[in-house]
C-alpha cells in the first residue's frame, strides 16, 4: 500500500539528536522533507538541523522532553505554525536501564517506561487529532525486538516494548476506518547507536552489545520507505525471526539461555562505575552510530551466523516442554 503523502512532507522526529533519530533526520533531509526534530539536548538538535539545512531540507529544531505531555503537544503546535500541517509523525525516543530489577532504583525503572512508553503515548496524543482531520498521515512507533523477546536484566525495557507492541496494535485496531491513516512498528534487533553506551547501568560492568549489529543508516532508509508504503510491522536484522520463533514455542528455556549469555559476559568484563546515564539529562556525546562498529562479516561468516540462529530455533521448537506449551 502506498500512502498519499505530498512530495516533500512535514515529518516530526523524536530523538533526533542520535542514533537512529539522528540518521533518519538525515535521510529525510536527503528528499527534501520538512523536518521538524525533537530531543532534550538544545544544542545537539541546532547541529544536526543545521545539517540538515546543508542537505537542502528545511528544518527546525524543537527541545522537547517526551515525558512531559504538555511539551509534546507543543511541539506539535510547533510543527503546525510553522509548516501548517504533519503528515509523518515518528516516535522514536528509547532509552535503558541494565541491572538486577531489585538493584536498580524505582526511579529509573519508572523513567524507562515514562520515556518508551508514556512518551509514545504523547506523541500519538498530540498528532492523532491532526491526521483525523485531514484523514491520512503516518505513524512510526520505534519498537524492536525488545516487543516480543524478553531481555533479562532490562525489565523496565522490556515491560515498556511489550506495552508499546500491544499498545501499537489496538491503536492501530482503533484507526481501522481510516485507510488513510497508518500506524506501522519498526523493530530491529540490536541496532549499532550510542544507546547502549549512554543508558543507564546498574550492573558495574562495562556493557558490550552482542552479536551481528543493524546500521542505523539501514534503519533510518528502511523508515523512509515504510513512510511511502505503510505496513503495520517492519523487522530489521538477523536474527529477528529465530528470535520470535523461540520466544513463542519456549520462553522459558529462551528466558535462561538469555541470563547465561548475560552473566556469562558480565563476569568477564571490566568494572565501570553505576551511572544514571541518560535517564534524566541528555546524552553528552550524541552520535549516529556507537563506539562499536563492526565491520561487516564476510558472506561466508554471515551465511554460518544465520543457520546457527536458525539451528538454535528449531532446536527450541523441538525441546519445548509441556509446560511452556500450555
Amino acid at each position: 500500500m502506498r500512502s498519499s503523502l505530498p512530495p516533500f512532507p512535514v515529518v516530526v522526529i523524536t530523538g533526533a539528536s542520535s542514533g537512529v533519530g539522528r540518521a533518519t533526520a538525515m535521510a529525510f533531509a536527503q528528499r527534501r522533507a520538512r523536518l521538524v526534530l525533537a530531543a532534550r539536548g538544545a544544542e545537539a538538535l541546532e547541529r544536526v538541523a543545521a545539517q540538515c539545512a546543508r542537505l537542502g531540507a528545511q528544518a527546525i529544531a524543537v527541545p522537547t522532553d517526551v515525558t512531559d505531555a504538555k511539551a509534546v503537544r507543543a511541539l506539535a503546535g510547533a510543527a503546525l505554525r510553522r509548516f501548517g500541517g504533519i503528515d509523518v509523525w515518528i516516535n522514536n525516543v528509547g532509552v535503558g536501564a541494565v541491572g538486577r530489577f531489585e538493584a536498580t532504583p524505582m526511579e529509573a525503572h519508572r523513567r524507562v517506561v515514562e520515556a518508551n512508553l508514556l512518551g509514545h503515548m504523547h506523541g500519538a496524543h498530540a498528532v492523532l487529532p491532526h491526521f483525523r482531520a485531514q484523514r491520512n498521515g503516518v505513524l512510526v512507533n520505534m519498537i524492536s525486538l525488545g516487543g516480543w523477546v524478553a531481555a533479562p536484566y532490562a525489565s523496565a525495557y522490556t515491560a515498556s516494548k511489550f506495552g508499546l507492541r500491544g499498545w501499537s496494535a489496538a491503536l492501530r485496531a482503533e484507526l481501522s476506518d481510516l485507510p488513510g491513516v497508518h500506524v506501522c512498528d519498526v523493530c530491529p534487533t540490536i541496532v549499532d547507536t550510542p544507546g547502549l553506551r549512554h543508558g543507564a547501568n546498574f550492573t558495574g560492568r562495562k556493557l558490550q552489545p552482542p552479536g551481528l549489529l543493524v546500521d542505523p543508516e539501514a534503519v533510518a532508509a528502511a523508515i523512509v520507505r515504510l513512510v511511502r508504503h505503510p505496513r503495520p510491522t517492519l523487522w530489521l536484522g538477523t536474527g529477528a525471526l529465530a528470535g520470535r520463533l523461540a520466544q513463542a514455542a519456549a520462553p522459558a528455556t529462551l528466558g535462561r539461555a538469555g541470563k547465561w549469555a548475560v552473566d556469562r559476559a558480565l563476569a568477564g568484563a571490566e568494572r565501570e562505575p553505576v551511572t544514571q546515564g541518560n535517564l534524566f539529562e541528555p546524552s553528552r556525546h550524541p552520535a549516529v552510530h556507537g563506539s562499536q562498529r563492526r565491520r561487516p562479516a564476510p558472506q561466508k561468516k554471515l551465511a554460518l551466523a544465520v543457520a546457527f540462529i536458525g539451528a538454535v530455533a528449531i532446536g527450541l521448537l523441538l525441546a519445548t516442554t509441556p509446560r511452556e506449551r500450555s
